[in-house]
């Protein structure tokens, strides 16, 4: 145990990343060390930030308090708190089930924890951050919560009313980012469209990213979760017209027949979801989609789930993620519809959604062969520098293999290459 030593691990989305990044920037500037490591916790204290969005993040994030219950049992642990998604959910249930968690906090009130520590919270480092990511790219929040009200959804119980930041905040952390190294931005929210709806009273989405775009040393902005209705077609102009805004769009579509649709409650319809599509790529030629489906929410028939497997064949999605459906308490599905889908069967689906997307990824891959890229390296692997291209995401998406051979690569630099091979999902490149 080493004293005066604090190790926060992070469960969950980049959302919850962001939330631990500021914590470890406030620990800092009261004279702790701070590590981010879950598999080598060296600290006396340890903070848990938690995720409590769906059956199986609920179940990592107990199991992960309950490993490090059992340390501090075992005095390799002085004190332990909880904070985040799942303790923001079930505050009550947690304190009476896991008494040996000295706190728990939810998502919003981990300045507490400092004052409990006897520590302040330093307003001064408001928009600072200690980075865990590499240092030439950083997550970005620009807002918190979800007004949306679809019908599988706990985002809205736990965060609330969606809360937009005000743009020069986030400007101005775009510009300290800048001036840390940080070149590439994954722009995050629960819901990005509906960005200073509540602070400007319309759709700021596209003035903020062409006001980021705007700024010197920003080298890739990437946008993620957007919402699929009155989405704010400005944005095509913003991407086409903005090297630096990548031609990349994380939209989650769920699904796609109109009896779905309703029953999710997503305010779309199939026509609205294809017209969409439509203009995306004629608006912003080249542009990635990055999508995310769900089989077996209450309802879907074999024709609904027929509809979806012909509509993941004829858009071919350049990124697709889908997930079963698990009920969550307190949202509209768990009051208002029976889970009746059997869970095999929505395996059974799900194993075959992912099948078709498989043969659509490598096919899309392989067409890549021949051509060139411009790519930012990550990291050394190996025998390999390994990058992405402005169509890939970090940790979710392909990844560019390039021989090193003995030259050296910087991380965080910009390079052509040429796609010499791929498989299902990543590619191989060298130097131009």
């Amino acid at each position: 145990m080493r004293k005066n030593t604090i190790d926060i691990i992070t469960l969950g989305c980049s959302k919850n990343l962001v939330d631990s990044e500021k914590l470890m920037k406030q620990f800092e500037a009261n004279g702790y060390r701070v590590t981010h490591d879950s598999e080598n916790p060296q600290g006396e204290i340890a903070v848990i930030n938690t995720c409590g969005f769906i059956g199986d993040a609920k179940e990592e994030s107990i199991n992960m308090i309950l490993e490090f219950c059992q340390a501090k049992e075992e005095g390799r642990l002085k004190k332990l708190y909880v904070m985040g998604c799942l303790s923001e959910r079930y505050l009550k249930e947690l304190q009476l089930e896991i008494p040996q968690v000295d706190k728990f906090y939810g998502k919003f009130n981990w300045n507490d924890l400092l004052n409990d520590l006897g520590k302040a919270y330093h307003s001064e480092f408001a928009i600072e951050r200690h980075l865990t990511t590499p240092k030439h790219y950083a997550y970005l929040k620009i807002s918190e919560g979800c007004d949306r009200k679809c019908s599988y959804c706990a985002i809205p119980i736990i965060t609330g009313k969606h809360v937009s930041r005000p743009m020069e905040e986030i400007l101005d952390e775009v510009r300290l980012l800048v001036s840390e190294g940080v070149k590439e931005f994954q722009v995050i929210a629960q819901e990005l469209t509906y960005y200073g709806v509540d602070l400007y009273k319309k759709q700021m989405l596209p003035q903020l990213i062409e006001q980021m775009a705007q700024i010197p040393g920003v080298k890739w902005i990437r946008l993620h979760y957007a919402y699929p209705a009155h989405f704010p077609k400005d944005l095509f102009r913003v991407m086409r017209e903005n090297d630096n805004v990548c031609k990349y769009m994380d939209i989650a579509l769920q699904h796609i027949s109109d009896n779905m649709l309703e029953k999710m409650r997503r305010h779309v319809t199939k026509a609205d979801t294809y017209e969409l599509i439509r203009q995306f790529r004629e608006e912003v030629p080249g542009i990635h989609l990055r999508t995310t489906l769900m089989v077996g929410h209450p309802g879907e028939t074999e024709q609904d789930f027929e509809e979806l497997k012909d509509f993941v064949r004829e858009v071919r999605f350049d990124r697709m993620g889908a997930f079963a459906y698990s009920e969550e308490e307190g949202t509209y599905a768990a009051r208002h519809y029976k889970d009746e889908v059997p869970q095999e069967v929505k395996q059974a689906r799900l194993d075959e959604l992912m099948e078709i997307q498989q043969q659509i990824s490598a096919e899309l891959s392989h067409a890549k062969i021949g051509k060139e890229f411009t790519v930012i390296i990550d990291r050394k692997e190996g025998e390999y520098y390994i990058g992405r291209t402005e169509f890939d995401s970090p940790e979710v998406d392909p990844e560019v293999l390039i021989p090193a051979g003995d030259r050296t690569l910087r991380v965080g630099s910009f390079h052509r290459v040429k796609v010499y091979d791929a498989d299902d999902f990543d590619l191989y490149a060298s130097l131009v």
